[in-house]
């Protein structure tokens, strides 16, 4: 019998909502399913026909660890995500690949460590006069944690704020905030074996000085969305440019969307390594996944 592990973390395993249904779903279809920390040094890993990142939500605090853990299963299961996929997007300066490639992405400025914090940050405002409000980021987090938006008349707090990051070693990314977020919200496309299956509508989270909030420990409101069809091309078109750069069809994808001033769709953040799904916010998404996990893992056993 095929033997499934999902991925959590020992901090974060009570806080998956798509774990249960997911669950459920492979107990339907005949899959034994396990629930596994990849930090739990007891696990055999080898016990297992895949291993399917989920929701292993502390690894922006220690990513060099967490890779090595990849590396580790990869050579000895089939690891979802595969591992190149893995490496790639969770460091969201595959923003910039993107955007290289010609995707609509929400404007992006990297300060990497050894950058000075306020003359970069002065020089991000020059070349985005336009921008009332911005946030900083690191480029290595999972649910906004150290992440805040800034009015332009911040610009001490918010250098600090990068200085912090840059002091730690981690590079920083600047971005307008795009205010449309606040009526419209975001919308997340939901891809399993390349094929769209459900959307959502999450509200804004990011408040005016509100900062370090881990959005992962946050409850959401979240909906079920009818995506426009201009959101629905471009989450396309973003899944072809990544599929350009990973050579590979993730076995799930998440595409947020946010719009710009002018109403159209551009790309917040494309989710390879550990997304919400957002299972109970359309039935029957559970069991597609499933079934495109099984299609992998009989291509795997193909090849």
């Amino acid at each position: 019998m095929t033997r499934i592990a999902f991925v959590t973390a020992i901090v974060s395993a009570a806080l998956d909502e798509d774990m249960p249904p997911l669950l459920a779903a492979c107990a339907r279809a005949g899959l034994t399913a396990e629930v596994r920390a990849w930090d739990d040094f007891t696990v055999s890993w080898a016990r297992y026909d895949a291993v399917v990142v989920r929701s292993p939500w502390d690894y922006h605090t220690r990513l060099p660890e967490f890779l090595r853990w990849c590396e580790r299963v990869d050579r000895v299961s089939t690891l979802l995500n595969p591992l190149p996929v893995l490496r790639w997007n969770t460091d969201k300066h595959y923003l910039a690949d993107l955007a290289a490639q010609g995707v609509a992405v929400v404007p992006t400025r990297f300060v990497e460590p050894d950058a000075e914090p306020l003359p970069s940050l002065q020089a991000f405002l020059a070349e985005f006069a336009d921008a009332a409000e911005f946030v900083v980021k690191p480029a290595v987090s999972v649910g906004s944690a150290d992440t805040q938006r800034y009015r332009r008349d911040q610009e001490f707090a918010a250098a600090n704020h990068i200085g912090r990051l840059l002091d730690a070693g981690r590079s920083a990314m600047l971005q307008p905030y795009l205010d449309a977020v606040d009526m419209h919200g975001e919308t997340a496309l939901l891809y399993f074996d390349g094929q769209f299956s459900h959307a959502i509508r999450k509200v804004a989270l990011l408040k005016l000085n509100e900062s370090g909030v881990d959005h992962t420990q946050v409850p959401e409101s979240i909906a079920a969305r009818e995506p426009g069809t201009d959101e629905v091309q471009l989450g396309e078109t973003v899944l072809a440019a990544a599929r350009t750069r990973i050579g590979v069809v993730p076995l799930y994808a998440r595409v947020d969307l946010i719009r710009d001033a002018a109403g159209r769709p551009c790309l917040l953040e494309l989710e390879l390594a550990e997304p919400s799904l957002f299972f109970d916010q359309a039935p029957g998404a559970a069991d597609g996944f499933v079934e495109a996990l099984q299609s992998r893992l009989a291509l795997e056993s193909q090849g």
